[in-house]
């Protein structure tokens, strides 16, 4: 029997229901949340992690759609089956807006809605409009009015970091959204989906009673594919990948689980797979980078200028109580709310005595992605050179050849030209995480805990571990001083591998070039190698 299709880039659960293609079970989630307590509820997931596709569910279902739901949980779970009017709106395709574009998205989005309901002669302001549709809704169907909207925070992100613009288009969206108050007693069930939490204050004025359901344990696995549904339901596709790949079952799970597993949106929870990653690695045949096909956001750059966080400590797990997470976007003091709730770090663990979050990168191709895309922001044109020289590294590293990789490494920094924008040690020093990050073949950490201090990079590969340190302004000799007076290496000495210490420096003559520079010294072969 052929398998079935995935529905990558389909989001229409009508469409996938119709067309027989492959699709994760989540309608328990639907009835769950259609029959408890409240109303209006939100829910904030990542990009492309199926919300789009779970609001299109919940529009067939509260349209009763009955026939589209067969052998799935909700066929069991809901007896009356009752189709309520639903007004849908996809703010998705609102982003890049002025003002004057963003009233007249809404206009279209309204519009759509107003012709469905034989509306023709419409009021101006987008709220009055709104108004209008619920009004209308309930009188033509006597029955309650259901609202969805997804992505609703499209139009705000790419704005975020520029205070005068942000509060023009929210202003704007306080006005659009405003009737969910004011029309309560019409609503059967409000649904709004988005990326990042704006507060309610800033956007929904009035409206006080929505849950938010994003780290409710019992929706932890709402969206997404839980390990759980990747094993029980999808071992064919495991099996699939593991033949073409040429290796085990164990090992195509070990694979695709260091690779695309890792999110936790509250604690405990299941662990979630990227969706859309893990299904376009199925159809593909192939394990690679897929969630950052279209390159990290802009406004990730830019807040990270604005709140001067570098690559680097993105290499660290981090503490936070939840406040300082899953907060509200446009209010919060660090970038870790922006960082979390776009799915660049998630909840690794909990300590219920401090209530404390341990937040760290998902997987391998978020840490990968994140850093491929960081590169062109510290390289500008060196990019592609940059990449070439970071895969004959990774070559040279696997063959234990590291004085041949850091001279290749040399060779290219001798080609990079100062800029008076890079005039700090600090440009350099990020740039060398996210190289050495980018080494992907092998286990990377940076700024690595000990008892003695913390290891600028650590690299792990089958055989060999790589202790650095790098200076600036100093010698390689001074940095490799640094490894030994600390005893950095002392931390791996029970893992029967060679460890390597590696010291490295950056220079700039009086000329404006950069001189790279290294020592390395073998542990086991009681050798010293200096290189300049």
């Amino acid at each position: 029997m052929a398998r079935k299709l995935y529905p990558i880039g389909l989001q229409t659960f009508e469409r996938i229901r119709v067309e027989d293609k492959f699709y994760i079970d989540k309608t328990e989630y639907v009835y769950r949340m259609a029959h408890t307590d409240g109303t209006c509820f939100f829910l904030s997931r990542p990009r492309r992690f199926g919300k789009s596709l779970l609001l299109t569910t919940m529009k067939s279902y509260f349209e009763g759609k009955k026939e589209l739901f067969k052998g799935l949980a909700i066929e069991k779970l809901e007896k009356d089956w009752i189709s309520y009017p639903v007004l849908h709106f996809d703010m998705s395709m609102g982003k890049h807006m002025e003002i004057a574009q963003l009233e007249r998205y809404f206009d279209q989005q309204l519009a759509e809605q107003e012709q469905k309901w034989g509306i023709t002669n419409p009021a101006v302001d987008a709220n009055v409009r709104l108004i209008s549709l619920i009004q209308t809704a309930y009188r033509e169907t006597g029955k309650q009015v259901v609202i969805l909207i997804d992505e609703y925070d499209a139009p705000l992100l790419d704005v975020v970091h520029e205070d005068e613009k942000l509060e023009e288009l929210r202003n704007a969206m306080r006005n659009f959204y405003s009737p969910l108050k004011g029309c309560e007693k019409l609503l059967r069930f409000v649904f709004l989906t988005g990326i990042t939490k704006f507060s309610q204050l800033s956007i929904f004025s009035e409206l006080k009673n929505i849950t938010n359901i994003s780290m409710d344990e019992p929706y932890a696995g709402i969206c997404g594919i839980t390990e759980d549904e990747l094993v029980n339901g999808m071992r064919d596709d495991i099996e699939a990948l593991a033949e073409k790949l040429n290796l085990s079952y164990e090992q195509t799970l070990a694979k695709l689980k260091d690779n695309y597993d890792g999110y936790h949106f509250t604690w405990p929870s299941p662990d979630v797979y990227n969706p859309f990653s893990l299904l376009t690695c199925f159809a593909k045949q192939k394990i690679d980078s897929y969630w950052f096909g279209s390159g990290t956001p802009t406004y990730l750059i830019n807040m990270m200028r604005n709140f001067n966080f570098l690559p680097a400590n993105l290499g660290e797990s981090m503490e936070a109580g939840k406040d300082d997470f899953d907060a509200a976007t446009e209010t919060m003091t660090t970038i870790m709310p922006l960082l979390y709730q776009s799915g660049y770090i998630t909840i690794k663990d909990y300590d219920e005595e401090t209530e404390l979050y341990t937040l760290a990168i998902p997987n391998k191709e978020i840490r990968v992605g994140l850093y491929r895309s960081l590169l062109p922001h510290y390289l500008t044109s060196k990019t592609a050179m940059c990449n070439t020289t970071i895969a004959k590294m990774s070559v040279l590293i696997k063959q234990r050849k590291i004085d041949e990789a850091l001279q290749l490494l040399k060779s290219f920094w001798e080609t990079v030209p100062y800029c008076n924008n890079t005039h700090y040690e600090g440009h350099y020093q990020q740039t060398m995480y996210i190289i050495f990050a980018l080494l992907t073949n092998f286990r990377i950490i940076v700024e690595q805990h000990t008892s003695k201090g913390r290891i600028d990079i650590t690299m792990e590969t089958d055989d060999t571990i790589y202790v650095m340190e790098l200076k600036f302004g100093k010698t390689a000799q001074e940095a490799l001083e640094q490894i030994e007076s600390k005893h950095y290496a002392d931390a791996f000495a029970m893992s029967g591998k060679e460890i390597i210490k590696v010291g490295m420096s950056f220079n700039i003559k009086d000329d404006n070039t950069i001189v790279f520079d290294w020592k390395s010294w073998g542990c086991k072969l009681n050798c010293v190698k200096a290189c300049s």
